[in-house]
This record gives structure tokens, sequence and C-alpha cells, in this order.
């Protein structure tokens, strides 16, 4: 008997990853997808149940149609006895949804759906997809507040870790340049969405279990994998997107010709994230973390981080830079876990100081003056602007020597940026 897919949420990852790959595996014969948009939600219906999504590879883009998706709304009452049932069967459900906070938001939230109709006599697995390590276990103990323990026992809740480019492009010029389909002929947006598909999982620790989604990798231990994503390619990302805008790119894909930004992606991956990445994961029997291993995973990074297809924007990696320029998060947090390894990480330094630059630009308020404009910051400046960004967090012994390494970028930085 083949199984049914649920989703909670219909964004570029649910549908152009957990969705299709759902379908793809031949594994499936329900697919479920739960979403608050009632707009979205009618749109779908009123296309018979499909939708189309958009694949960038190398080559060009590939448009993929998934036809008879049942789709509810849980804030519409008549949907809700629908909802319960499809929960109950489902076999290998997925969260994609913009962040852990919406996990328990509203009446009928995730949390209290899960809770009140998960099957206690059938095994079920949950992928939790946002972009948070501890997903798997902050939604496990949203629902335990709302159920007890024993109506767990066959329900398991998998981290992920998904390296997947995707987005949901409304641009109306974007969508005619490249010849997008939109989600239905009513929507104003289009999925488009990266090939890749080589997703990390938790090791599914049901008796018995066989997942449907095959092409996911379980792994026993998440961590070397998340940090390799967080210090590796989220923070090689954002260095490249802040050095990009101050180059007035407006797409990743600029970088390809661009040879001076190519060789610090290249050098940020080799000597930086990859050298204390292998340093701090050198005992673990995995093929990412070896020199040809983690030089292939960053060789690769750069060559899909800048796919003319995917047209990503600079603005967009750009985006929410106090959260990246934060002490724990992409470039700062992966100068402190290098140094704890000895490596010095001075390209991404650049970075730092580039997400700086966009702050300035942009004029976004971190509660200190800034400078009126990037041609006016100093060393003194980058001190105070940082200690800022950082002022709330625990100084671990390295803030000096953080602020150490970027200071010293400083002077080829302005070389070339601050003219």
């Amino acid at each position: 008997m083949k199984k049914t897919f649920l989703g909670f949420g219909l964004g570029a990852i649910q549908s152009g990853l957990m969705l299709i790959e759902a379908v793809k595996s031949g594994n499936f014969e329900r697919f479920v997808i739960l979403e608050v948009n009632g707009k979205l939600v009618d749109e779908i219906r009123n296309n018979g149940n499909s939708i189309v999504l958009n694949t960038a590879t190398n080559n060009g883009i590939i448009k993929f149609n998934i036809s008879h998706i049942e789709i509810y709304n849980p804030t519409d009452l008549k949907d809700l006895e629908k909802i319960k049932e499809a929960i109950s069967v489902a076999d290998e459900m997925s969260t994609a949804i913009p962040s852990v906070e919406f996990y328990d938001m509203g009446k009928n939230s995730i949390a209290r759906l899960l809770a009140n109709n998960i099957n206690v006599k059938k095994q079920q697995i949950l992928y939790a997809s946002e972009n948070n390590n501890y997903s798997a276990k902050i939604l496990k103990n949203k629902i335990k507040e709302y159920t007890t323990i024993d109506k767990l026992k066959n329900f398991q809740i998998l981290d992920t870790v998904i390296g997947k480019m995707s987005g949901v492009i409304q641009d109306e010029e974007t969508i005619k340049e490249l010849n997008l389909e939109r989600i239905t002929p009513e929507s104003s947006s289009a999925i488009l969405v990266e090939e890749f598909n080589h997703i990390i999982i938790s090791k599914i620790n049901l008796p018995g279990f066989i997942k449907g989604i095959e092409v996911f990798v379980e792994k026993e231990e998440l961590l070397p994998f998340e940090e390799a994503k967080l210090f590796g390619h989220n923070a090689v990302h954002s260095m490249l997107g802040f050095l990009a805008y101050l180059r007035n790119y407006s797409y990743m894909s600029e970088i390809k010709n661009d040879k001076e930004l190519w060789n610090y992606g290249e050098s940020a991956f080799q000597k930086e994230s990859g050298a204390f990445l292998l340093k701090k994961f050198k005992n673990l029997d995995e093929p990412l973390f070896t020199e040809k291993g983690f030089a292939f995973y960053g060789n690769d990074l750069l060559d899909r981080m800048t796919n003319p297809y995917l047209k990503d924007e600079v603005q967009r990696i750009c985006r929410d830079p106090l959260r990246k320029l934060g002490y724990g998060d992409r470039l700062v947090g992966t100068m402190r876990e290098a140094l704890r390894q000895n490596v010095v990480t001075s390209t991404l330094a650049k970075g730092v100081i580039g997400g700086l630059c966009f702050i300035i630009n942009e004029k976004i308020e971190i509660g200190t003056m800034l400078p009126l404009r990037i041609s006016e910051l100093s060393k003194e400046n980058i001190k105070r602007m940082l200690n800022h960004i950082w002022k709330e967090t625990e100084d671990d012994g390295l803030k000096d020597r953080c602020m150490e390494i970027i200071i010293s970028q400083y002077d080829e930085f302005a070389k070339v940026y601050l003219k």
C-alpha cells in the first residue's frame, strides 16, 4: 500500500523540495497540503488541484506539474474534519514555514493539530524543515503541551539540513525573462528552485519504518553537517552577497565574471571554513570532512550560488544584515569557530565590513549613529557599529580577537570599496 504525504505550508521549500520529492519517489498515492493563505488555496482548487514548479538546472529551466493535490485551509472551519483525517493517516509529514515561531500560532496551530490528531497506532514521521538547528525539539515540546507523551511513542520529528536554494518569484520582468510558469494561471507568483536535492535528516529510530522519500540521507549526528551549512554555505554566500552589493551587482550570477570575488569565494571555502571544519571533525568518518570532499562541496556551491537561471537577487542575500552580522551567526560565528581551531578568517572578515556598508547605505537602524555614507566608514566606526550589534551577546573571550581580524582588513577593503 502506498503512503500519504502531508505538508504544512506551500512555500518554495515545501513545494519545490518536500512535495516534489514525495511525488518523484513513486511511493505516495496521496498528497495533502495545509495552507493558511486562503487566496492560494482557492487558486489551486480553481486550477484542478494542480500547481507548476520551475527548477533551475545548469542549462535552463525545467517545469514540473504536480496534480491531484488535496489542499485545505486550517483557518477554514469547513476544512477541519478533512485536516484531522489526513493527519491521522499520514505516513510522512513536513513543516516548511517561515519560522519555528509559527509552530503554535493560532487556535488551529500546527502543534495543536498534531497533538490532537496523530495516530497512536501508526508509525508517523515529520520532517521539520525550518532554518533552525533545534526545530524538531522545539516542535515536540510545543506538541507535548497539548497531549501526553504516550501518544508520541510512534511519532518522530526529524531535523533537516537543507542546502537547497529556492524562492518565490513575484517580479514580473524576471518571470517573463526566464519564461517561468506561475504556481497557477491565477497566481501572481512563480516557484523557482534549484535542482539540488541532497538533503540530510536525522536518523529514523521507529522500528522497521522505511521512509518514502528515499533520496533523503539519514545521519546519526547532524551537528557537523549543520555547521558545514552555517559556517560554510551560509557564511560564504553572505560574504559574496555583501561584496556583490558594493559592486552594484543585481544578481549573484554576475560573480561568475568577477575573478576577484570568485577567488574570495574559493579562498573562504578552502582556507577558512573548510580549514577549520576539517580540523574540528577530523575524526569523523564522513567524505565531506576530507580535503577532497570539502573542495568538491565548495566548488559545487559556488557554481550553484551563481547559476544564472536561479536569478538569485543580491538584495535577497543581503537582507536582515543585523542577524547575519550577529556574534553567533554565519560570518562572525565562523570566525569564532575557526579561531578555536587556530584558523584566521580574513576573507570572511571583509564580508563583515561589507555588511556594515550595506547597513549604512540602506540606513538600517542599529541603535547608534551611522556614518552618512560608506566613504566615511572608519576603523572606529566599525568597532562602534559591531559593538552595538553584539551588545546583547556574552563575550566568550574571542570578541577582541574577532574585532582585530575585521579591523585588519579595513585598509585593503577601503582601497577597493571606500574610494
